[in-house]
């Protein structure tokens, strides 16, 4: 009789088998891989990371809000951009909110535009009134000392102007960077799991500093799939 699988409660495999393709995934490794290594089949596989993916994104969602010294900004995700088309989020782009706890840890949330309204609302719900908000010249921020905010410095990019002292954000375009990087591996994410993927890629650099195996067998032994 199998023994009772503590990762994924409804899975036929065994919880030996469960680790190693949480092993697998920690390292990056794609679907295609993880199967033929595992010895399981490519759907499972693709079956078991979706979950995990699910369950990854729901804890980044229920992250406590930021507070501190704090980076926003919005970066674009997609296709290169279309001949002609300029401006925020040209040619079909999704657009991707971030905000980047100097230190810590980084939020991400996808928008359908980079308006004062969208871009606002999202801060109000994730950084604390007490915090000193870092961004560049784009009008959607401004306003945000009037909202409550402690602080709010700017570095103006249209101006060739990228650092001034501790005014800066290259914290949170490093991270755009790193996830940009990541999910090109992919050859491209669709769009109907690209939150998912995001959010994974959120996970990841929160937890850059810890075993992320154990911090993925930790959060799946707190609430199985």
């Amino acid at each position: 009789m199998k023994g009772k699988n503590r990762y994924f409660r409804r899975s036929h495999l065994s919880e030996a088998k469960c680790r190693a393709i949480v092993r697998y995934f920690t390292h990056d490794l794609p679907a295609s891989k993880i199967a033929e290594l595992s010895d399981v089949s490519r759907p499972t596989i693709n079956q078991l990371l979706m979950k995990l993916r699910i369950r990854i994104a729901q804890v980044c969602e229920a992250s406590s809000p930021l507070s501190g010294e704090i980076e926003v900004d919005e970066s674009y995700f997609g296709a290169r951009r279309v001949r002609g088309k300029k401006g925020r989020g040209a040619g079909g782009k999704t657009i991707v909110f971030g905000i980047l706890e100097r230190h810590g840890k980084v939020y991400t949330e996808i928008v359908p535009d980079a308006s004062k309204k969208q871009l606002q609302a999202a801060i109000r719900g994730k950084v604390s009134l007490d915090s000193i908000i870092h961004s560049d010249g784009w009008r959607g921020y401004t306003g945000l000392v009037d909202m409550g905010y402690k602080k709010h410095f700017r570095v103006h990019h249209g101006k060739h102007e990228f650092a001034r002292g501790n005014c800066h954000i290259n914290g949170i375009e490093s991270f755009w960077s790193y996830a940009k990087r990541r999910l090109a591996k992919f050859n491209g994410v669709p769009r109907k799991t690209f939150h998912l993927h995001l959010k994974e890629c959120e996970f990841r650099f929160n937890h850059r500093a810890e075993n992320l195996y154990d911090r993925i067998l930790i959060l799946l032994r707190e609430n199985p799939l």
